[in-house]
């Protein structure tokens, strides 16, 4: 079979549409990519092209994956409904959503009595003027610091304010909905896997904790060299024919960032120890019943049930030394391009500019999940390469197409960061 990859990872500049069909047929195992979520964000050309909802696009990422191989694809939960009915059109079993929680998101509310009053003419009346650091800068303070502002306490000024104070248009962002399709299998599961090396999720690769779970009737899943960083954290099991102890809980279809708002949405939950069917260990129906013995012996919050990404600060900055700090230069305010207000936080100069970076133990995971050892990982909406240094990071091969020069150098030098300081 032709391999699209020489080399262990390239990044390519260009429209995805034109580059994905330079790909062979069934040449790609794996998809895992954060597409546009057509929401006009930041003001981004980018992001209001439609191109998501495109079925050609999705139908071409369809011909260069292997039978049975995954697509993963975060959208907008706004957006995400025509996102995955495009990916479905074009031909993908949408198998699951998985839902990533976070606690950073940024309300961008409306405030509706402050519309009203300066729809008459009218200024809020000013309570109280606080002086406040809003925002760090690399380029403030001839050479990094904080920028200085002032938060105002206002109340309304006209009496039709008044009556709506208090009301807005939007909640604050805390999840987006990811993807999991998969391309229609040739034969069985079990056929397809052994054919083509895809159409099965990496469970233990991805399970969640440390805490002992034992399976009855297990199948034997040696830990192979490209795994032995993953069994170092912990992620694989030892694994016995009949008695299986595994490390950690079966992976669930959400994901959070560990952060104290997002763990504060979770109940405690007291320590359980549960024996389904064959209790004894015994035969069930003249086989091995498959049931599961779990022997947690801890206690907290549930959010333990599953998988924590959390983001490093230095993340989406490594591998960046060289390059100097910058605002996105296609984001045009009232205050001007670069965004003057110091309470602008979101288009402060920065070093890695793209303004949806992805925390990499969260691609990591993703690509883990849906990618065998060795397997070649696509990314057709590249970005500052966040899939590409996940998958290097677990000894995976890569593609990454993106239409932004700029990002395309930032997306590079990330890859290269992970390829110098990968373990084994």
């Amino acid at each position: 079979m032709n391999d699209p990859l020489l080399t262990r990872w390239r990044v390519e500049h260009g429209d995805c549409r034109d580059l994905l069909r330079a790909l062979p047929d069934q040449s790609i195992d794996s998809i895992v990519t954060d597409p546009p979520y057509e929401l006009g964000f930041m003001g981004k050309a980018w992001d209001s092209t439609g191109i998501a909802y495109q079925v050609d696009v999705w139908r071409e990422c369809l011909r260069v994956l292997k039978h049975g191989g995954y697509l993963l694809a975060f959208g907008g939960s706004r957006t995400y409904h025509r996102l995955a009915c495009a990916i479905e059109d074009a031909g993908f079993e949408i198998r699951d959503q998985i839902m990533w929680v976070y606690g950073s998101g940024f309300p961008k509310s409306l405030d509706v009595s402050k519309a009203i009053d300066k729809q008459a003419g009218a200024e809020p009346v000013l309570v109280s003027e606080t002086p406040q650091r809003v925002g760090f800068d690399p380029a403030a303070q001839g050479g990094g610091g904080f920028q200085r502002g002032t938060i105002q306490v206002t109340v309304p000024a006209t009496d039709a304010a008044k009556e709506w104070q208090g009301w807005g248009t939007a909640l604050k962002p805390a999840h987006e909905p990811i993807v999991l399709a998969r391309k229609p299998l040739d034969g069985t599961v079990a056929q397809n896997v052994i054919w083509y090396g895809t159409g099965a999720l990496n469970i233990d690769g991805c399970r969640v904790g440390t805490e002992k779970v034992v399976t009855r009737g297990g199948r034997s899943v040696p830990i192979t060299g490209d795994q032995r960083e993953g069994a170092a954290l912990g992620m694989y099991g030892t694994h016995d024919p009949l008695n299986t102890e595994h490390q950690g809980r079966f992976p669930a279809n959400l994901i959070h960032d560990g952060s104290d708002e997002v763990l504060e949405l979770f109940p405690d939950s007291k320590s359980q120890k549960s024996l389904r069917g064959d209790e004894q260990g015994g035969l069930y129906r003249g086989g091995w019943s498959g049931n599961t013995v779990r022997g947690h012996d801890d206690s907290g919050s549930a959010a333990r049930f599953f998988y924590c990404a959390k983001a490093s600060k230095t993340d989406r900055n490594e591998g960046l030394d060289d390059f100097a700090p910058k605002r996105d230069a296609d984001r045009v305010r009232d205050d001007g391009v670069g965004g003057a207000n110091p309470r602008n936080r979101t288009n402060t100069a920065k070093v890695n500019h793209h303004p949806t970076v992805k925390p990499t133990m969260l691609m990591r995971y993703l690509v883990r999940l849906v990618t065998r050892p060795d397997g070649v990982v696509l990314d057709p909406f590249c970005g500052s390469g966040s899939t590409g240094k996940a998958a290097i990071y677990e000894h995976l091969r890569f593609i990454g197409f993106e239409q932004s020069a700029d990002y395309v150098a930032i997306a590079q030098a990330r890859i290269n960061y992970a390829e110098q300081h990968r373990e084994g």
